[in-house]
């Protein structure tokens, strides 16, 4: 067996994911300059929301954790892995063809079924308007998911990472050119969604060719690999139901509270920078990583791959979450306040932020968790965890809304993602040796931990001391730049003097087959 290189995967995954996340808040700065939080930005961030939620459950929550490993085994073994793949992916085509009929037809219930509280207002009709031109993009961009997880598959990780770079790029592009033109921002951006979604879909697809599997659409089939693919797939659906409820549960609250849904959005894109970075890059190497593994029966090396997949993603995410906790005002202003984003929009969206912030490191820990079953084609297991973080997320958003507002939306979100990675870690006893943390792990956590609070207290007196610079137009960009880079500097030094990391690890890391 060939097996990915781990680090080199995480650093390529994880490099494209900086440079996506990095133009698409270029992105959301521009649609926060150009729509504030008002009407028509609350309408397009539902909108837009839709197709992607159910990209979610269709593509990569569900079908992809299903098809991953299934494909990982068949590409590994030599067992027509094309002919396979031919099949999901024509599947899966008709699928979300269907969905985009219905959808469109039963699009104002849609929307109202993630944000109830426009009905009877101007924000309805504007978001059913969007939202059937924007849910096409949920076929591109589902197909484009499969054939990345392909690519992931085989060891091939910079074009599927780069597609959202395009993504962003586009989008961008198409702000611009309406601002220039006088067009409509709102429905220029609605039209820009599918478009973007075609773009991924051809830079994937070529390629895939590429890699030999120029995958054609056909007449779909019910093969007995697919009905596996299905049985597995299931549990999984129901599970990604769960993700979206949670998330549906939050735009719901958010919609009851002016503003609210486009705070916790645009906070929402913030904290999901690191966690993409991360979280994302090492389940996308870690799944086909550990598939190919286990087919050969290699324990040991799936233990060497789970530590470090975990040390990897804790020592870069733990200070992250903390300096979102500690001086998330700083952030939001900074990098949002200007337009029609205001001041008055900057506080509740720091709020949020720093209780998504709270969260990152139990997110960051699932997309390691979550592939000790998912290689296992054990999707059941996962499925009855989501079922109790759904419930602790719904009880904590609605239940303390009267009295926290719309920042127990946010509450939830993170509370339920530390219920799900407890239950995930707590469910990984019965897997033996493989899914162990090694001795190494074992050191370096508590030690990373040390170095985080070393950063966070300096953070927190850093603030202090460039409050005014902060505060002034003028001053602020170099202020917020002088904070964080010193921030970073103060816990790469603490973690090296306390023995969180050696560069040898990443040196050796980066080459390192097992």
């Amino acid at each position: 067996m060939k097996p990915i290189r781990l680090i080199r995967g995480f650093l390529t995954v994880g490099a494209w994911t900086l440079l996506s996340r990095i133009v698409g808040f270029v992105r959301d700065v521009l649609i926060a300059a150009y729509l504030g939080t008002g009407p028509v930005a609350e309408a397009f961030l539902v909108a837009f929301t839709l197709p992607n939620m159910f990209r979610r459950f269709f593509a990569e929550g569900a079908f992809n954790t299903a098809f991953v490993p299934m494909f990982s085994k068949k590409f590994e073994a030599g067992e027509d892995p094309k002919g396979f793949a031919e099949d999901a992916f024509s599947g899966l085509a008709f699928v979300v063809l269907l969905l985009c009929v219905v959808a469109t037809v039963g699009m104002p219930w849609l929307v109202l079924a993630m944000a109830g509280g426009f009905a009877g207002d101007e924000r309805l009709p504007l978001a059913v308007e969007y939202g059937r031109i924007c849910f096409p993009y949920i076929l591109f961009i589902s197909l484009t998911a499969l054939l990345s997880g392909l690519l992931n598959a085989g060891g091939r990780f910079i074009a599927a990472a780069g597609a959202p770079v395009l993504f962003n790029v586009i989008f961008i592009g198409a702000m611009l050119m309406a601002d220039w033109s006088g067009w409509d921002m709102g429905l220029t951006m609605a039209w820009a969604t599918p478009v973007t979604g075609l773009a991924q879909l051809a830079l994937v697809w070529v390629a895939a060719a590429r890699m030999g599997f120029a995958l054609r659409l056909r007449r779909p089939r019910m093969t007995p690999d697919l009905k596996r693919l299905l049985t597995i797939a299931g549990p999984a659906v129901l599970a990604g139901g769960v993700v979206q409820v949670n998330l549906l549960v939050g735009r719901q609250v958010g919609s009851f509270f002016d503003g609210a849904i486009a705070w916790l959005s645009y906070a929402d894109r913030l904290y999901q920078l690191p966690l993409g970075v991360v979280g994302i890059a090492i389940g996308i190497v870690l799944l086909p990583d550990l598939s190919r593994r286990l087919k050969a029966g290699d324990v040991f090396g799936s233990r060497y791959a789970l530590s470090r997949a975990t040390e990897f993603a804790l020592f870069l995410t733990l200070p992250a979450g903390v300096a979102l906790v500690v001086i998330p005002l700083p952030l939001i202003a900074v990098l949002y306040e200007r337009g029609a984003f205001t001041g008055a929009d900057s506080a509740p969206t720091a709020m949020a932020l720093a209780v998504y912030g709270a969260g990152l490191p139990a997110f960051v820990l699932q997309k390691v968790l979550q592939p000790l079953y998912f290689a296992r084609e054990d999707t059941r297991t996962p499925f009855r965890f989501a079922l109790w973080s759904m419930a602790i997320n719904a009880g904590l958003a609605i239940g303390l809304a009267p009295f926290l507002g719309f920042i127990a939306a946010a509450l939830g979100t993170t509370m339920a993602g530390w219920a799900m990675t407890a239950q995930l870690w707590l469910g990984t006893r019965g897997m033996g040796e493989a899914a162990r943390a090694d001795d190494r792990l074992r050191a370096r956590l508590p030690r990373v931990l040390a170095a985080s609070a070393v950063m966070g207290l300096f953070l927190w007196g850093a603030e202090t001391a460039l409050a005014d610079q902060l505060a002034t137009h003028g001053h602020r960009y170099w202020a917020l730049a002088v904070l964080v880079l010193s921030g970073m500097a103060v816990y790469g030094g603490a973690a090296f003097l306390l023995g969180a990391f050696r560069m040898s690890d990443f040196r050796s890391g980066l080459s390192r087959q097992r």
